[in-house]
Protein backbone atom coordinates (compact mmCIF):
# COMPACT_ATOMS: atom_id res chain seq x y z
CA UNK A 1 0.00 0.00 0.00
CA UNK A 2 1.34 3.41 -0.83
CA UNK A 3 2.87 5.70 2.14
CA UNK A 4 1.64 8.91 2.86
CA UNK A 5 4.61 10.96 2.87
CA UNK A 6 3.95 12.88 6.76
CA UNK A 7 7.40 13.95 8.31
CA UNK A 8 7.91 17.51 6.63
CA UNK A 9 3.95 18.36 7.52
CA UNK A 10 4.65 16.57 10.59
CA UNK A 11 7.17 18.32 11.47
CA UNK A 12 5.98 21.82 10.71
CA UNK A 13 2.66 20.53 12.28
CA UNK A 14 2.60 17.25 13.69
CA UNK A 15 -1.69 17.52 15.09
CA UNK A 16 -2.92 19.05 12.01
CA UNK A 17 -1.24 16.67 9.69
CA UNK A 18 -2.82 13.94 11.19
CA UNK A 19 -6.36 15.30 10.40
CA UNK A 20 -5.64 16.00 6.97
CA UNK A 21 -4.42 12.68 6.26
CA UNK A 22 -7.14 10.82 8.36
CA UNK A 23 -9.38 12.83 6.53
CA UNK A 24 -7.98 12.82 2.99
CA UNK A 25 -8.05 8.51 3.23
CA UNK A 26 -11.64 8.95 4.73
CA UNK A 27 -10.83 7.29 7.86
CA UNK A 28 -8.96 3.92 6.28
CA UNK A 29 -6.25 2.47 7.41
CA UNK A 30 -3.10 3.58 5.61
CA UNK A 31 0.71 4.10 6.44
CA UNK A 32 2.40 7.26 7.13
CA UNK A 33 6.09 8.31 6.23
CA UNK A 34 7.90 9.59 9.33
CA UNK A 35 11.59 9.51 8.27
CA UNK A 36 12.74 5.52 8.95
CA UNK A 37 9.73 4.84 10.70
CA UNK A 38 6.39 3.83 8.76
CA UNK A 39 3.46 3.42 10.94
CA UNK A 40 0.13 2.50 10.31
CA UNK A 41 -2.82 5.30 11.22
CA UNK A 42 -5.75 4.01 12.66
CA UNK A 43 -8.69 6.71 12.82
CA UNK A 44 -12.47 4.95 11.75
CA UNK A 45 -14.31 4.04 14.79
CA UNK A 46 -14.95 0.46 13.49
CA UNK A 47 -11.24 0.08 13.35
CA UNK A 48 -10.54 1.57 16.86
CA UNK A 49 -12.95 -0.38 18.31
CA UNK A 50 -11.09 -3.84 16.93
CA UNK A 51 -7.72 -2.36 18.06
CA UNK A 52 -8.35 -0.83 21.65
CA UNK A 53 -11.41 -3.03 22.51
CA UNK A 54 -12.11 -6.59 20.71
CA UNK A 55 -8.18 -7.39 19.76
CA UNK A 56 -6.64 -5.60 22.78
CA UNK A 57 -4.54 -8.63 23.74
CA UNK A 58 -2.99 -8.10 19.85
CA UNK A 59 -2.19 -4.42 20.03
CA UNK A 60 -0.06 -3.97 23.11
CA UNK A 61 1.49 -0.84 24.28
CA UNK A 62 4.60 -2.07 24.18
CA UNK A 63 7.84 -0.31 25.69
CA UNK A 64 9.22 0.35 22.03
CA UNK A 65 7.11 2.90 20.93
CA UNK A 66 8.07 6.56 20.69
CA UNK A 67 5.47 7.50 23.56
CA UNK A 68 5.32 4.11 25.82
CA UNK A 69 9.11 4.15 25.72
CA UNK A 70 8.92 7.36 27.54
CA UNK A 71 6.17 6.93 30.18
CA UNK A 72 7.67 3.88 31.09
CA UNK A 73 10.93 5.86 32.19
CA UNK A 74 8.33 8.35 34.42
CA UNK A 75 5.78 5.47 35.50
CA UNK A 76 7.60 2.38 35.61
CA UNK A 77 5.20 -0.99 35.87
CA UNK A 78 1.77 -0.40 37.06
CA UNK A 79 -1.61 0.57 35.84
CA UNK A 80 0.48 1.93 32.18
CA UNK A 81 1.92 -1.11 31.67
CA UNK A 82 1.00 -4.72 30.41
CA UNK A 83 0.06 -7.88 31.46
CA UNK A 84 0.52 -9.19 35.33
CA UNK A 85 1.86 -6.10 36.81
CA UNK A 86 -0.78 -4.11 35.32
CA UNK A 87 -3.78 -6.69 36.30
CA UNK A 88 -2.93 -6.45 40.01
CA UNK A 89 -3.07 -2.34 39.66
CA UNK A 90 -5.78 -2.59 37.91
CA UNK A 91 -7.45 -4.81 40.91
CA UNK A 92 -6.41 -2.90 43.29
CA UNK A 93 -7.16 0.68 41.53
CA UNK A 94 -10.16 0.04 40.08
CA UNK A 95 -12.49 0.22 43.38
CA UNK A 96 -11.11 3.97 44.05
CA UNK A 97 -12.67 5.45 41.06
CA UNK A 98 -16.07 4.04 41.04
CA UNK A 99 -18.74 5.94 41.22
CA UNK A 100 -19.62 4.98 44.38
CA UNK A 101 -16.57 6.28 45.93
CA UNK A 102 -15.86 9.28 44.03
CA UNK A 103 -19.50 10.71 44.68
CA UNK A 104 -19.37 11.20 48.32
CA UNK A 105 -15.97 12.93 47.91
CA UNK A 106 -17.91 16.02 45.84
CA UNK A 107 -18.94 18.13 48.48
CA UNK A 108 -15.28 17.81 49.75
CA UNK A 109 -14.28 18.67 46.46
CA UNK A 110 -16.19 21.67 45.72
CA UNK A 111 -15.15 23.52 49.06
CA UNK A 112 -11.84 22.60 48.70
CA UNK A 113 -11.74 24.48 44.80
CA UNK A 114 -13.95 27.21 46.49
CA UNK A 115 -11.88 27.68 49.10
CA UNK A 116 -8.41 27.66 46.90
CA UNK A 117 -10.54 30.94 44.87
CA UNK A 118 -8.80 33.19 47.02
CA UNK A 119 -5.83 34.09 44.81
CA UNK A 120 -7.92 35.23 42.26
CA UNK A 121 -10.33 37.39 43.99
CA UNK A 122 -7.24 39.20 44.89
CA UNK A 123 -6.45 39.36 41.40
CA UNK A 124 -9.98 40.40 40.19
CA UNK A 125 -9.96 43.21 42.91
CA UNK A 126 -6.42 44.43 41.52
CA UNK A 127 -6.87 43.94 37.88
CA UNK A 128 -3.79 41.85 37.52
CA UNK A 129 -3.21 39.75 34.61
CA UNK A 130 -3.79 35.67 35.32
CA UNK A 131 -1.94 32.37 33.47
CA UNK A 132 -5.07 31.00 34.15
CA UNK A 133 -3.04 27.27 33.59
CA UNK A 134 -1.31 28.06 36.61
CA UNK A 135 -4.29 29.04 38.46
CA UNK A 136 -6.31 25.69 37.53
CA UNK A 137 -3.12 23.78 38.80
CA UNK A 138 -3.43 25.35 41.75
CA UNK A 139 -7.60 24.44 41.46
CA UNK A 140 -6.79 20.59 40.53
CA UNK A 141 -4.37 20.17 43.78
CA UNK A 142 -6.72 21.53 45.95
CA UNK A 143 -9.47 18.94 44.32
CA UNK A 144 -7.97 16.23 44.22
CA UNK A 145 -4.77 15.68 46.06
CA UNK A 146 -7.13 14.63 49.36
CA UNK A 147 -8.36 12.10 47.53
CA UNK A 148 -4.76 10.50 46.76
CA UNK A 149 -2.97 11.29 49.94
CA UNK A 150 -5.40 12.69 52.52
CA UNK A 151 -3.57 15.11 54.24
CA UNK A 152 0.12 13.80 53.64
CA UNK A 153 1.02 15.97 50.76
CA UNK A 154 0.54 19.71 50.57
CA UNK A 155 -0.35 22.02 47.88
CA UNK A 156 2.83 23.54 47.11
CA UNK A 157 4.29 20.20 47.01
CA UNK A 158 1.80 18.43 44.57
CA UNK A 159 2.08 22.50 42.42
CA UNK A 160 5.65 21.11 42.00
CA UNK A 161 4.35 17.67 40.67
CA UNK A 162 2.66 19.34 38.05
CA UNK A 163 5.07 21.70 37.09
CA UNK A 164 7.50 19.06 37.11
CA UNK A 165 5.05 17.06 35.10
CA UNK A 166 4.83 19.84 32.69
CA UNK A 167 8.35 19.86 31.59
CA UNK A 168 8.37 15.79 30.92
CA UNK A 169 5.27 15.97 28.62
CA UNK A 170 7.14 19.19 26.84
CA UNK A 171 10.43 17.16 26.95
CA UNK A 172 8.86 14.51 25.26
CA UNK A 173 8.21 16.03 21.97
CA UNK A 174 11.78 15.67 20.27
CA UNK A 175 11.22 11.87 20.61
CA UNK A 176 7.66 12.10 19.28
CA UNK A 177 8.84 13.43 16.55
CA UNK A 178 11.81 10.71 16.07
CA UNK A 179 9.95 7.89 16.90
CA UNK A 180 12.59 5.18 16.10
CA UNK A 181 15.48 7.13 17.65
CA UNK A 182 16.77 4.08 20.23
CA UNK A 183 17.01 5.83 24.52
CA UNK A 184 20.77 5.40 24.44
CA UNK A 185 21.15 8.20 21.62
CA UNK A 186 21.21 11.59 23.38
CA UNK A 187 18.08 13.77 22.24
CA UNK A 188 16.75 17.18 23.20
CA UNK A 189 14.89 17.45 26.35
CA UNK A 190 15.95 14.34 27.90
CA UNK A 191 18.14 16.23 30.75
CA UNK A 192 15.09 17.87 31.01
CA UNK A 193 13.02 14.80 31.17
CA UNK A 194 15.07 13.18 34.18
CA UNK A 195 15.17 16.45 35.81
CA UNK A 196 11.27 16.18 36.21
CA UNK A 197 11.53 12.20 36.86
CA UNK A 198 13.21 12.74 39.49
CA UNK A 199 11.50 15.86 40.87
CA UNK A 200 8.25 13.46 40.96
CA UNK A 201 10.29 10.72 43.21
CA UNK A 202 12.02 13.16 45.54
CA UNK A 203 8.19 14.83 46.75
CA UNK A 204 6.70 11.03 46.48
CA UNK A 205 8.25 8.41 47.88
CA UNK A 206 9.08 10.09 51.29
CA UNK A 207 5.21 10.08 51.28
CA UNK A 208 4.77 6.88 50.24
CA UNK A 209 7.28 5.33 52.79
CA UNK A 210 5.73 7.31 55.97
CA UNK A 211 2.41 5.55 54.59
CA UNK A 212 4.07 2.20 54.78
CA UNK A 213 5.00 3.01 58.37
CA UNK A 214 1.88 4.13 59.46
CA UNK A 215 -1.57 2.39 59.91
CA UNK A 216 -2.83 3.07 56.64
CA UNK A 217 -6.28 3.39 57.89
CA UNK A 218 -7.66 6.53 55.49
CA UNK A 219 -9.52 5.71 52.53
CA UNK A 220 -7.44 7.69 50.26
CA UNK A 221 -5.58 6.18 47.34
CA UNK A 222 -2.59 5.97 49.14
CA UNK A 223 -3.67 4.49 52.50
CA UNK A 224 -5.56 1.98 50.11
CA UNK A 225 -2.29 0.78 48.30
CA UNK A 226 -0.93 0.49 51.26
CA UNK A 227 -3.18 -1.73 52.67
CA UNK A 228 -2.80 -4.03 49.66
CA UNK A 229 0.29 -4.58 50.69
CA UNK A 230 0.18 -5.26 54.19
CA UNK A 231 -2.51 -7.75 53.08
CA UNK A 232 -0.38 -9.82 51.25
CA UNK A 233 -0.91 -8.24 47.91
CA UNK A 234 1.90 -8.93 45.55
CA UNK A 235 2.66 -4.83 45.61
CA UNK A 236 5.95 -4.04 45.97
CA UNK A 237 7.73 -0.39 46.88
CA UNK A 238 7.97 0.35 43.59
CA UNK A 239 4.80 -0.50 42.21
CA UNK A 240 3.02 1.22 44.88
CA UNK A 241 5.50 4.52 43.39
CA UNK A 242 4.43 3.35 39.83
CA UNK A 243 0.57 3.38 40.36
CA UNK A 244 0.96 7.02 42.24
CA UNK A 245 2.47 7.96 39.65
CA UNK A 246 0.63 6.99 37.25
CA UNK A 247 -2.62 7.87 38.56
CA UNK A 248 -1.64 11.56 39.86
CA UNK A 249 -0.07 12.01 36.28
CA UNK A 250 -3.26 11.02 34.51
CA UNK A 251 -5.83 12.62 36.78
CA UNK A 252 -3.74 16.03 37.20
CA UNK A 253 -2.65 15.94 33.50
CA UNK A 254 -6.24 15.63 31.95
CA UNK A 255 -8.10 18.05 34.03
CA UNK A 256 -5.18 20.68 33.64
CA UNK A 257 -4.30 20.63 29.56
CA UNK A 258 -8.25 20.33 28.56
CA UNK A 259 -9.77 23.08 31.00
CA UNK A 260 -6.54 25.34 29.48
CA UNK A 261 -8.58 25.39 26.53
CA UNK A 262 -12.21 26.21 28.03
CA UNK A 263 -11.31 30.19 28.11
CA UNK A 264 -9.85 30.30 24.45
CA UNK A 265 -12.58 28.43 23.55
CA UNK A 266 -15.53 30.74 25.23
CA UNK A 267 -13.74 34.07 24.17
CA UNK A 268 -14.38 32.82 20.81
CA UNK A 269 -18.13 31.74 21.10
CA UNK A 270 -19.89 34.15 22.85
CA UNK A 271 -22.92 31.82 22.65
CA UNK A 272 -22.00 29.49 24.22
CA UNK A 273 -20.65 31.40 27.10
CA UNK A 274 -23.77 33.23 27.40
CA UNK A 275 -26.08 29.89 27.81
CA UNK A 276 -23.13 28.44 30.19
CA UNK A 277 -23.02 31.75 32.44
CA UNK A 278 -27.08 31.52 32.27
CA UNK A 279 -27.01 27.66 33.52
CA UNK A 280 -24.59 28.13 36.21
CA UNK A 281 -26.76 31.15 37.47
CA UNK A 282 -29.68 29.04 37.47
CA UNK A 283 -28.91 25.95 38.59
CA UNK A 284 -26.16 27.44 41.37
CA UNK A 285 -27.34 30.56 41.88
CA UNK A 286 -25.86 32.37 45.12
CA UNK A 287 -23.55 29.30 45.69
CA UNK A 288 -21.44 27.68 46.29
CA UNK A 289 -21.54 24.50 43.94
CA UNK A 290 -22.84 21.44 45.74
CA UNK A 291 -22.91 17.50 44.38
CA UNK A 292 -26.29 17.67 43.89
CA UNK A 293 -25.94 20.33 41.38
CA UNK A 294 -24.10 18.49 39.15
CA UNK A 295 -26.84 16.41 37.79
CA UNK A 296 -28.39 19.61 36.75
CA UNK A 297 -25.54 21.10 34.88
CA UNK A 298 -26.41 19.25 31.57
CA UNK A 299 -25.36 22.23 29.40
CA UNK A 300 -22.13 22.60 31.65
CA UNK A 301 -21.22 18.55 30.63
CA UNK A 302 -22.25 19.16 27.20
CA UNK A 303 -19.43 22.20 26.66
CA UNK A 304 -17.04 19.78 28.67
CA UNK A 305 -18.04 17.14 26.37
CA UNK A 306 -17.02 19.17 22.96
CA UNK A 307 -14.30 20.47 24.99
CA UNK A 308 -12.70 17.16 25.05
CA UNK A 309 -13.48 16.03 21.35
CA UNK A 310 -11.58 19.15 20.13
CA UNK A 311 -8.43 18.93 22.65
CA UNK A 312 -8.53 15.63 23.90
CA UNK A 313 -5.15 15.44 26.76
CA UNK A 314 -3.85 12.05 24.95
CA UNK A 315 -3.99 12.80 21.43
CA UNK A 316 -2.11 9.95 20.16
CA UNK A 317 -1.59 6.50 21.38
CA UNK A 318 0.40 3.99 19.85
CA UNK A 319 0.23 0.23 20.04
CA UNK A 320 2.79 -2.70 18.61
CA UNK A 321 0.95 -5.30 17.05
CA UNK A 322 1.94 -8.98 18.72
CA UNK A 323 1.02 -10.75 15.48
CA UNK A 324 -0.11 -10.26 12.01
CA UNK A 325 -3.38 -8.83 11.50
CA UNK A 326 -5.69 -7.55 8.90
CA UNK A 327 -7.50 -4.25 9.88
CA UNK A 328 -9.70 -2.70 7.68
CA UNK A 329 -8.26 -4.58 4.42
CA UNK A 330 -4.61 -3.37 5.12
CA UNK A 331 -2.43 -6.41 6.35
CA UNK A 332 -0.21 -5.74 9.58
CA UNK A 333 2.42 -7.13 10.26
CA UNK A 334 3.74 -8.36 13.48
CA UNK A 335 5.84 -5.98 15.11
CA UNK A 336 4.49 -3.12 13.01
CA UNK A 337 3.37 0.32 14.97
CA UNK A 338 -0.55 0.98 14.88
CA UNK A 339 -0.62 4.95 15.70
CA UNK A 340 -4.58 6.06 17.33
CA UNK A 341 -5.08 9.65 17.31
CA UNK A 342 -8.27 10.64 19.53
CA UNK A 343 -7.65 14.17 17.42
CA UNK A 344 -7.85 12.98 13.99
CA UNK A 345 -11.29 10.86 15.14
CA UNK A 346 -12.81 13.58 16.82
CA UNK A 347 -12.37 15.56 13.62
CA UNK A 348 -13.28 12.69 11.59
CA UNK A 349 -15.82 14.72 8.62
CA UNK A 350 -17.58 11.26 7.57
CA UNK A 351 -18.59 11.17 11.00
CA UNK A 352 -18.95 14.45 12.26
CA UNK A 353 -19.45 16.35 9.21
CA UNK A 354 -18.23 19.14 7.49
CA UNK A 355 -18.04 21.79 10.01
CA UNK A 356 -16.13 18.76 12.35
CA UNK A 357 -13.49 21.37 13.29
CA UNK A 358 -16.56 24.13 14.89
CA UNK A 359 -16.95 24.18 18.41
CA UNK A 360 -20.37 23.02 19.48
CA UNK A 361 -21.51 21.81 22.42
CA UNK A 362 -25.03 20.76 20.68
CA UNK A 363 -23.22 17.55 19.57
CA UNK A 364 -23.64 16.16 22.66
CA UNK A 365 -27.31 16.72 23.13
CA UNK A 366 -28.76 13.21 23.75
CA UNK A 367 -30.84 12.86 20.18
CA UNK A 368 -27.40 13.87 18.47
CA UNK A 369 -25.24 11.47 20.43
CA UNK A 370 -28.34 8.81 19.80
CA UNK A 371 -27.52 8.40 16.15
CA UNK A 372 -23.29 8.47 16.07
CA UNK A 373 -20.92 5.32 15.99
CA UNK A 374 -20.68 4.59 19.40
CA UNK A 375 -16.45 4.55 19.00
CA UNK A 376 -16.14 7.82 17.02
CA UNK A 377 -15.48 9.62 20.60
CA UNK A 378 -12.93 7.93 23.01
CA UNK A 379 -11.05 11.18 24.69
CA UNK A 380 -10.67 8.58 27.66
CA UNK A 381 -9.69 5.92 25.49
CA UNK A 382 -11.43 2.37 25.14
CA UNK A 383 -11.31 -1.17 26.39
CA UNK A 384 -9.54 -2.64 29.34
CA UNK A 385 -7.10 0.83 29.02
CA UNK A 386 -10.12 3.07 29.70
CA UNK A 387 -8.82 5.58 31.88
CA UNK A 388 -10.11 5.08 35.32
CA UNK A 389 -9.60 9.01 36.31
CA UNK A 390 -12.58 9.53 33.81
CA UNK A 391 -15.89 10.31 36.69
CA UNK A 392 -13.24 12.23 38.72
CA UNK A 393 -12.28 14.29 35.86
CA UNK A 394 -16.29 15.06 34.90
CA UNK A 395 -17.05 15.32 38.67
CA UNK A 396 -13.84 17.79 39.37
CA UNK A 397 -14.27 19.63 35.90
CA UNK A 398 -17.68 20.50 36.45
CA UNK A 399 -17.02 21.69 40.43
CA UNK A 400 -13.70 24.27 38.84
CA UNK A 401 -16.16 25.59 36.07
CA UNK A 402 -19.06 25.98 37.84
CA UNK A 403 -17.47 27.73 40.73
CA UNK A 404 -15.44 29.90 38.46
CA UNK A 405 -18.25 31.03 36.10
CA UNK A 406 -20.16 31.63 39.15
CA UNK A 407 -17.69 33.98 40.43
CA UNK A 408 -16.14 35.85 37.69
CA UNK A 409 -16.56 37.39 34.28
CA UNK A 410 -13.27 36.95 32.46
CA UNK A 411 -11.38 39.03 29.88
CA UNK A 412 -8.82 37.40 27.87
CA UNK A 413 -5.59 39.20 26.80
CA UNK A 414 -5.28 37.36 23.41
CA UNK A 415 -8.88 36.61 22.04
CA UNK A 416 -8.15 34.11 20.17
CA UNK A 417 -7.68 29.98 20.44
CA UNK A 418 -3.82 29.29 20.74
CA UNK A 419 -2.20 26.67 18.43
CA UNK A 420 -1.40 23.34 19.67
CA UNK A 421 2.02 22.76 21.12
CA UNK A 422 3.42 19.48 20.20
CA UNK A 423 4.06 17.52 23.74
CA UNK A 424 2.78 14.59 24.94
CA UNK A 425 -0.35 15.93 26.23
CA UNK A 426 -2.75 18.28 24.15
CA UNK A 427 -0.92 21.76 25.30
CA UNK A 428 -1.50 25.65 23.77
CA UNK A 429 1.39 26.82 22.26
CA UNK A 430 1.37 29.75 23.94
CA UNK A 431 0.02 31.03 28.11
CA UNK A 432 -3.31 31.52 28.48
CA UNK A 433 -3.88 34.96 30.36
CA UNK A 434 -6.63 36.78 31.58
CA UNK A 435 -7.94 39.41 33.48
CA UNK A 436 -11.02 38.74 36.14
CA UNK A 437 -13.84 40.83 37.64
CA UNK A 438 -16.43 39.60 40.82
CA UNK A 439 -19.78 38.77 38.99
CA UNK A 440 -22.01 41.18 41.28
CA UNK A 441 -24.17 38.27 42.61
CA UNK A 442 -20.57 36.87 43.86
CA UNK A 443 -20.12 39.93 45.85
CA UNK A 444 -23.35 39.88 47.40
CA UNK A 445 -22.37 36.13 47.77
Amino acid sequence: MPVWRALPRALRDAHQSLVDVANAADGEVVRIGLGVSNPYLVTHPDHVQQVLQERSDLYLRGDDTALWRSVRRLVGDGILSEGESWKVSRKTLAPLFRPARINPLVDTMAEAIDGATGRLDEAAASGAVVDIGDELSRLVCAAIMRVFFADRLSVDEALRIMAAQDSIVTAMAPRLLAPAMPWWVPMPGDKQFLRGVQTVDDILLPVLRRALDDSGAGEDVLSTLARARRDGHPLTERQMRDDLVSMVAVTTETSYAALTWLWPVLATHDHVARRLYAEIDDVVGDGPVRADHLPQLTYTQMVLSELLRLFPAGWIVPRRAAGPDTLGGVRIGKGATVILSPLATHRLEAFWGTDATTFDPERFAPERVQGRHRYAYYPFGLGIHRCLGEHLFQMEAQLIVATLLSKYRFTLTEPTVPGIRVAASLRPQRRVELTLARRETAVAR
